[in-house]
């Protein structure tokens, strides 16, 4: 094995190692709980950021390849198969890095039962970072339930008001997209006589035997509705507001900011590359349904006054630029919401973790009842509006590309003009309840509420170790809306190559065929040597 595969699944094992370590007692102390977070958080950070740094735009299929098959499931063509590539690279540093936010106000956050909660938060991470590197469906299955149990837990147990009622509800919800979309996977596994249920060989298997459009429109459908119950595509969208509204800041910077981007990363990594016209088929129905995020859950979010409801509902809101672009079932589409994605999560990261910051120093989440506090807070104040201006779209930000992308898909197609006007007031609204959340909590008047809380509990601006977490997420943010190309190219690359059958539908006499094939149409089934050298596994070697 190779340094690169080392920090591939040290990036994987090490924050569920440490999650055993704390459960079994080991280190019977808060403080050494603490330190081996640090760790544990850091590490998927620094591992996503290099593995981003050091990924090998020329190699054609997937980086850093980890393949062990000895796992007593060959007959169900499943085996354990890590890599990545130019759509999973960015998402895999992203959630490196949004986990080690969250890790990091996990710490500080001084809750009861800190060890569990520590563990629960790291096993979320694991398979967050999984999720992201596996190639075979199976695992990538496997990966998002075992980051998304954590979820109901932690709500359950540290959640806010009617946590157990909305527990219940995000697992009703949470079930019933799972199994559709496995659902989904198992009816494509079954349908295609592949050699193993990785996409690779997915991809050429359905190449070679072809499969009708009745057939790709049912499975397509599956897989979008199980995949969007978990995104919260309108109108399945009722659960995730309100469950971010009462879950521990930590679990909300993950959930929004990570694991919801399983169902979008599902549909764009494996269902329209494999199903292009299945995925043209629904693209009519999924245009509105994005619609229903943008416009609906807009004007909803400029209607709540609790901060933290804004920003679940807004985070909501936005997923719907990411649905356009995935409807459009085009490249462009694809490459701007996968840009869009990444710094989508990066954003309501903050957003959830600012929001912290002013509670804790307000004691409520209400806006009505703050007011003033930027001259109590200014360091505070900036990186709000920074992650207010990150979330409307500003330009020297990351989420300005992905949303001009998105919208830029839209104009490529006459027949779609009139999404791309309806989808531009969403910008109108984001900008009215982002703004107007600015001028409520930081400027104006202080409150009586404010001042009552003041003179109990001083205001005191951020400190270093709030400032840490905070300021690694606005340095990714702007990372992306100043340079990029740092991963604009590397994406762009992968989905002309995925999307090609879909970006040549409207030709006469094409021939359709699974969009992650090579222009060649040769399935590439070996990555190269050098970074991405693969390595075989054996036994011994777990």
């Amino acid at each position: 094995m190779n340094l690169d595969q080392i920090l591939l699944l040290g990036a994987i094992l090490i924050p569920a190692l440490a999650a055993g370590c704390l459960l079994i007692g080991l280190g019977r102390t808060d403080e050494f709980a603490k330190k081996l977070s640090y760790f544990a958080f850091g590490f998927p950070c620094l591992a996503g950021i290099l593995l981003f740094l050091r990924f090998d735009e020329s190699v054609n299929g997937y980086n850093f390849v980890v393949l062990y098959s000895r796992m007593g499931l060959q007959e169900l063509r499943i085996n354990f198969h890590l890599g990545l590539n130019g759509v999973s690279s960015p998402l895999f540093a992203m959630a490196g890095i949004v986990g080690f936010g969250a890790g990091l106000a996990a710490i500080g956050s001084g809750v009861e039962r800190l060890r569990l909660y520590l563990a629960l938060l790291l096993f979320m991470q694991s398979g967050l970072m999984g999720l992201f590197a596996s190639v075979d469906l199976f695992f990538y299955y496997l990966f998002h339930e075992f980051a998304l149990i954590p979820t109901f837990i932690m709500i359950g147990i540290w959640g806010g008001r009617d946590r157990r009622s909305i527990a219940l509800e995000l697992t009703v919800y949470l079930t019933l997209g799972a199994l559709v979309s496995l659902g989904g996977l198992v009816a494509l596994n079954v349908m295609v006589d592949s050699k193993s249920f990785d996409f690779p060989s997915l991809s050429l298997a359905i190449s070679e035997m072809g499969m009708g459009e009745s057939t790709q429109f049912k499975i397509f459908g599956m897989l979008l509705f199980g995949f969007g119950i978990l995104v919260a595509l309108f109108p399945f969208h009722t659960w995730a507001a309100r469950g971010y509204e009462v879950a521990p800041t930590s679990v909300s910077m993950l959930h929004a900011g990570v694991l919801k981007k399983f169902g979008l990363y599902g549909l764009i990594q494996i269902a329209a590359p494999l199903l292009p016209e299945g995925a043209l088929s629904w693209s009519p129905y999924l245009l509105w349904l994005a619609l229903g995020n943008v416009l609906f859950v807009g004007f909803i979010t400029i209607a709540q006054t609790n901060l933290k409801s804004m920003v679940g509902n807004g985070s909501v809101m936005h997923m719907g630029y990411c649905f356009l672009g995935v409807a459009v079932c085009s490249s462009l589409g694809a490459g701007s919401a996968v840009m869009l994605m990444a710094a989508h999560g990066l954003s309501v990261s903050l957003m959830f973790l600012v929001a912290q910051y002013v509670y804790r120093r307000s004691g409520t989440f209400e806006m009505n009842e703050i007011g003033g506090l930027a001259s109590h807070a200014p360091l505070l104040a900036c990186f709000f509006v920074a992650g207010s201006l990150a979330t409307i779209g500003l330009p020297g930000f990351g989420n300005f590309w992905g949303e001009f992308g998105v919208f830029l898909s839209l104009g490529e197609n006459k027949e779609h003009q009139f999404f791309l006007v309806l989808a531009a007031l969403g910008i109108i609204i984001s900008a009215i309840f982002g703004l107007r959340a600015v001028a409520k909590v930081f400027y104006g008047k202080q409150s009586d509420e404010l001042s009552e809380h003041a003179k109990s509990s001083p205001i005191s601006d951020l400190s270093v170790s709030e400032m840490i977490p905070a300021g690694v997420l606005v340095a990714a943010l702007l990372f992306l809306g100043l340079w990029p190309r740092g991963i604009s190219d590397r994406v762009n690359r992968e989905v002309l190559l995925r999307y090609e059958s879909l970006n040549h539908l409207s030709e006469p006499g094409s021939q359709l065929a699974p969009c992650c094939l090579p222009q060649n149409g040769e399935a590439n089934l070996k990555e190269p040597e050098s970074s991405a050298e693969k390595v075989k596994l054996q036994p011994k070697d777990l």
